[in-house]
């Protein structure tokens, strides 16, 4: 009950239109269809942004359906398209080519997985600190298969 009730004094609610927007401006950069939001996952990732926050957490939910990605900073705040941009920004650790990672990709790739449709995020904030989490569906990051 007590994490119940945390979880409720740190919900943020996430205007759609400038994390879709800059999901979707990555996507066309190599030519994939754009996201659509969905509500449902946009609470699906409430509740585990919340749940990070309270328990001063951050790992990637157990035994979800759908692919995620995380971002979190402490003694200050992001915008969404700074959240988008530094998953974006992995996009140099990505040689399409090869299909190969030098570092750490896995952010890139899944916003710009061509067969995700749809896209949900949520923020939590408090004690100083912001959770976000986006919820991808379906979930892209297969291994062995590439991005577009």
């Amino acid at each position: 009950m007590r994490l119940a009730l945390l979880s409720l004094l740190f919900a943020v609610i996430l205007p759609a239109q400038p994390i879709l927007t800059a999901h979707n401006a990555l996507r066309a950069r190599v030519g994939v269809p754009p996201l659509e939001w969905s509500p449902q996952l946009a609470a699906y990732a409430q509740k585990w942004a919340n749940t990070l926050l309270a328990r001063r957490q951050f790992h990637h939910r157990p035994d979800t359906p759908y692919g995620e990605n995380l971002f979190a900073i402490t003694g200050a705040s992001a915008t969404p398209a700074e959240v988008v941009k530094s998953w974006g920004d992995e996009s140099s650790d990505y040689d399409h080519r090869t299909n190969r990672c030098r570092a750490v990709c896995g952010h890139y790739t899944q916003i710009v997985w061509a067969g995700t449709r749809r896209v949900g995020c949520a923020v939590a904030r408090g004690r100083g600190r912001e959770v976000w989490v986006c919820n991808y569906d379906p979930p892209g990051n297969w291994a062995g298969e590439r991005p577009y």
